[in-house]
């Protein structure tokens, strides 16, 4: 059933395949500028993708004007503040982010300080509260699962309250994304697995969730799609190139299904974990998709059914009787965890990720005060988010 009214922006614009990194000077050229700051993390610069990014600078003229490599697990307000400054005393132009989630966001944050000159970059948390165009941001992603190469959110930690802040801005988007597969072939099995539980969470939230669209709708179908057919490849056969990009290309996908649909209680239970417990959020999401599936049936169990298509295959979808399609779907979401878990050791359970049973309330009015539930068909309250805590503790 089409929606009587929606929007469905983005303008990014995608390199994708082998060598595509080789592009980055000609898309520099293109934007106008010349001088970047890369935001990378330690993680990436040791495993010698750096390199490999710099590389594509080694006949084009063009310098890169400062480096940071210290982007820590979770963005950070006082990182954000620092980058900017690093920025502006070398002059740079523009922005490469090279990481996962972490630094990409970090750049994003940055540049909402760079564009706002900003002293409290918390001002501008929520949506659509900046004024400006961040600078020219050019994306590579090294794992596939955020998605936030295509997308207009950034999710930055406050140390100092605990907290994750989301910040959504169309001013925000990146310019370019340049999805290579040398960029993702040494992440390790367990991040491949939950990044990628990650990516299927963005998508099955964009296609469920109140603001779903035909075209959110697509972009999530694919993704499902590529990932259910890819992600336990990846984690198997981490140097499988075919895999690795199919999955590179799941994530854009599903960030721009979800950008532009948003999602839902699972985001907010996730945000959550992750800044009372520092659950990584491609696992916290892992945990908690199953759940927030089932606790949708009632008010939309039949869009869930249709994601029994990309999930299980045309024969499984025919072979299914209707009413049990959403719960097939669900089925083979768990087992899919499972197959993770067998393969790499992906925790399953709040208690296996570490998280004390006693930190369950404080998680949960966390949750309730994240704004990611306000787009799930079904209402979450203080009872619904610590019955969810407790049922995906152990």
């Amino acid at each position: 059933m089409l929606p009587s009214y929606y929007e469905f922006h983005n303008p990014v614009k995608v390199v994708s395949g082998k060598k595509a990194l080789e592009n980055i000077p000609y898309e520099l050229e293109q934007l106008g500028v010349k001088r970047p700051i890369v935001v990378t993390d330690k993680g990436v610069v040791e495993a010698g993708l750096l390199k490999i990014v710099l590389g594509a600078f080694d006949s084009s003229g063009l310098t890169m004007g400062a480096l940071f490599d210290e982007t820590p697990p979770d963005s950070d307000v006082a990182i954000c503040n620092k980058i900017a400054a690093l920025y502006r005393e070398n002059e740079c132009d523009c922005i490469i982010a090279v990481g996962g989630g972490s630094p990409i966001d970090t750049a994003k944050g940055a540049g909402i300080v760079l564009a706002e000159n900003a002293e409290d970059l918390m001002l501008y948390m929520g949506a659509e509260r900046l004024t400006k165009p961040i600078p020219p941001l050019i994306v590579v992603p090294t794992t596939s699962g955020t998605g936030s190469e295509v997308t207009y959110a950034a999710v930055i930690a406050d140390r100092k309250k605990g907290i994750k802040m989301a910040f959504t801005s169309y001013l925000m988007l990146p310019r370019v994304a340049v999805l290579d597969p040398r960029m993702t072939l040494t992440l390790p099995a367990k991040i491949t697995a939950a990044t990628g539980m990650d990516a299927l969470t963005h998508a099955c939230e964009a296609y469920y969730c109140l603001q779903k669209n035909p075209i959110s709708d697509a972009h999530a179908m694919g993704a499902i799609k590529l990932i259910s057919e890819n992600l336990l490849t990846a984690v198997k056969d981490p140097k499988n190139e075919q895999a690795r990009m199919a999955m590179a290309n799941a994530a854009l996908l599903a960030g721009a299904a979800f950008s532009n649909s948003m999602c839902g209680m699972v985001h907010s239970l996730g945000h959550a974990a992750g800044g009372v417990c520092h659950v990584p959020h491609g696992l916290a999401m892992s945990i908690f998709l199953p759940f927030g599936m089932e606790y949708n049936i009632d008010k939309t169990g039949d869009v869930i059914g249709e994601l029994l298509l990309p999930l299980g295959g045309a024969d499984e979808y025919a072979k299914t009787p209707a009413a049990q399609r959403p719960y097939r779907a669900v089925e083979l979401i768990r087992k899919l965890r499972q197959d993770l878990y067998d393969a790499c050791g992906l925790p399953q359970t709040l208690k296996d990720a570490g998280v004390p049973r006693e930190k369950l309330d404080e998680i949960a009015q966390a949750a309730i005060n994240d704004g990611a539930h306000a787009f799930n068909p079904e209402e979450m309250d203080l009872g619904d988010a610590t019955r969810m805590l407790q049922a995906a503790y152990e």
